[in-house]
């Protein structure tokens, strides 16, 4: 049975996630619906937004959810987006639901708290890095010497490098990037001393439609425990250092992390009748 035109309105919003001024952080695209739509609109939708990833939030509940959550980046469904799970919850708190909120995703149900001063805590799976041989290409790709080299459960890739500066200062060749197999290469080194922060990262992902991401939750579900093991401590703050920087909190607890931050909305609209689903 198809998707009639005649549907109810469908709200269309555009948030700045891990940041609390607009133009900075990373923007996600969500949509409100009734029902599941096709994939085949969700991706076109995602690739006309052509944002890192739009969210489709679907007011289907469940005995342990209150909403469905799927997320498409303009080229594949994901199974975790951290910035676009974090807008989502960030519009349906603005729209008067009450915290927390749990959503059924490809990961599993995910729950987001929100937060005295206001952040929003998402209860995310970490997934511990285990060390690898440096794959081939990684180095020329990052043209960056690399001190270790780890692979999380997620199929993201984590390349630890000297230092702040280096990360900050990476050019990669994004096309050989591509080449590795991974969804992404996280690069990251501890923070200079005296920053208000504990590591920093990049996150490149051309085979996700991404050259390189802005602030990435699902990529701190590597970073987390990677960093809590190296420095000790089992709560955190990373900064993502890309044109577009966000602070990132997290919190180890076992086999979950807690990714913590803001958003702010830009716009928010309606989509139009003609481009409903059919």
């Amino acid at each position: 049975m198809g998707y009639p035109c005649a549907v109810a309105e469908i709200q269309l919003r555009t948030v700045d996630a891990f940041t609390e001024r607009p133009f900075s952080g990373n923007p996600a695209a969500v949509v409100m619906l009734d029902k599941a739509p096709p994939d085949e609109w969700m991706l076109a939708l995602a690739c006309e937004m052509n944002v890192s990833d739009t969210a489709f939030v679907i007011r289907e509940t469940s005995s342990d959810a209150d909403f469905r959550l799927r997320w498409f980046t303009p080229r594949m469904e994901v199974d975790l987006c951290g910035h676009a799970t974090l807008a989502s919850a960030h519009c349906l708190l603005e729209d008067g639901v009450a915290s927390p909120i749990r959503f059924a995703t490809r990961s599993g149900v995910l729950t987001v708290t929100q937060r005295g001063d206001g952040s929003l805590a998402m209860d995310f799976p970490a997934w511990p890095p285990a060390q690898m041989d440096v794959p081939s290409g990684l180095i020329d790709s990052l043209d960056a010497q690399v001190e270790w080299v780890g692979r999380g459960g997620n199929g993201m890739l984590l390349a630890l490098v000297v230092d702040e500066r280096t990360v900050r200062e990476l050019t990669p060749d994004i096309a050989g990037v591509a080449r590795i197999d991974a969804l992404a290469v996280i690069a990251t080194a501890v923070a200079d001393v005296g920053r208000p922060y504990d590591f920093v990262s990049r996150v490149f992902a051309p085979n996700a439609g991404i050259d390189e991401d802005p602030v990435t939750g699902s990529a701190h579900t590597v970073l987390a425990p990677f960093w809590a093991d190296r420095l000790d401590r089992q709560a955190l703050v990373g900064l993502q250092a890309s044109a577009r920087p966000g602070l990132v909190g997290v919190e180890c607890g076992g086999d979950r992390v807690i990714v913590l931050g803001k958003a702010v909305t830009l716009t928010d609209g309606l989509l139009r009748v003609a481009a409903h689903p059919s």
